[in-house]
């Protein structure tokens, strides 16, 4: 039985670093033309941006922030086909000089548009792109304020669904399968570091079918306005979107992915934790400590703290951490992991530890 249906998933998800020149650059080494590309200072204090294909290169949003949408012809200037070009300024968010970054590129690829009266799918119109292989598409919608139904692009049942108005200041909406057994009805918030919440407000206490996703009356998921919503689906060997339980003990847990991690998202749902960010590109050897906060402005964290600590082994991820953050006694924790390498490819060759 093959581990995976993706060999090479760097071809559909990859981390890049760069130094900040303050002039136009081109950063190369994503290895495909990037349909979303998430943006961090390692360096200084600056706001995450996050820039995709649906709504226009120069269209920012912040996961540390419920701001609304910004246009920048400054920063982000186009996708190109093996990575991004970055204008030249003295911004901190993106390429100033003296300044180290990281990027997380996801490739979406194919369009898609559907016009709900027509089609019968859904309650409102979307459009967007998607990636049918790797699982990932991006979906733009006009809210209601009420109850609707969206086409999100897939075939299969979504994992997790980040949610955002573009119009207006409202939190990010998420949607993760591994939060509990009745997860339609529990939510986070990413730009926040608060523990999962329970209303049916954000997504109407349904399950997403292989067609759509419900949103409910939060803003957070349903503003009356234009709404984007980043769309993941797990594949055998490249993705994985689940959860583990703390143990409380410095010989932490251990979650199977089913691959080599590229990437890693990690967020305590019984307590106020960040959502904690590790990549094989900051950290290229166990113990990984370099950690990035999702909901966070702050500086990447630097300090080789054991309450940080993780591993990221040949066929899924061991907590190094008794800390609240990653591995407090019976807290459930979720997460979003991207592979290097599947376990064992589709030709039987298997992933080396690190």
């Amino acid at each position: 039985m093959a581990y995976t249906t993706i060999d090479k998933p760097d071809e559909h998800f990859n981390t890049v670093l760069w130094s900040g020149n303050s002039s136009t650059q081109s950063i190369t080494g994503v290895g495909f033309q990037p349909d979303f590309v998430w943006l961090k200072s390692r360096t200084n204090s600056a706001s995450h941006r996050l820039n995709d294909s649906n709504r226009g290169v120069n269209k920012q949003l912040a996961s540390n922030s419920n701001d609304a949408e910004s246009s920048f012809t400054t920063m982000l200037t186009s996708f190109d086909s093996n990575g991004f070009t970055l204008a030249g300024n003295n911004y901190n968010n993106s390429n100033k000089s003296g300044q180290t970054y990281a990027s997380w590129s996801w490739k979406a690829g194919t369009s898609f548009t559907n016009d709900a009266s027509s089609t019968g799918i859904g309650s409102v119109d979307s459009s967007g792109s998607v990636n049918e292989t790797a699982g990932f598409s991006l979906c733009s919608f006009t809210g209601t304020g009420s109850v609707a139904t969206v086409k999100h692009g897939l075939s299969t049942v979504p994992n997790v669904i980040i949610t955002k108005s573009r119009a207006n200041a409202e939190n990010w909406g998420v949607l993760h399968s591994g939060i509990n057994t009745d997860y339609q009805t529990d939510y986070l918030i990413l730009n926040t570091n608060g523990g999962s919440g329970d209303s049916a407000e954000y997504y109407n206490d349904t399950a997403p079918t292989s067609s759509v996703f419900t949103v409910g009356t939060a803003d957070a998921t349903n503003d009356d306005a234009n709404m984007m919503a980043y769309i993941f689906s797990e594949r055998k060997g490249y993705s994985k979107f689940a959860n583990y339980t703390g143990n409380g003990n410095a010989d932490g847990a251990f979650f199977y992915t089913g691959f080599k991690p590229a990437m890693v998202m990690i967020k305590n749902t019984a307590a106020s934790e960040h959502w904690r960010i590790y990549d094989n590109k900051r950290d290229k050897h166990n113990h990984m400590y370099h950690v990035i906060y999702g909901n966070d402005a702050g500086a990447e964290s630097t300090t080789d703290n054991a309450s940080e600590e993780i591993d990221f082994l040949a066929n899924g991820v061991k907590i190094r951490s008794s800390a609240q953050q990653l591995n407090s006694q019976g807290h459930v924790y979720v997460y979003l992991a991207f592979a290097e390498n599947p376990f064992v490819t589709s030709t039987g060759i298997p992933a080396l530890a690190r």
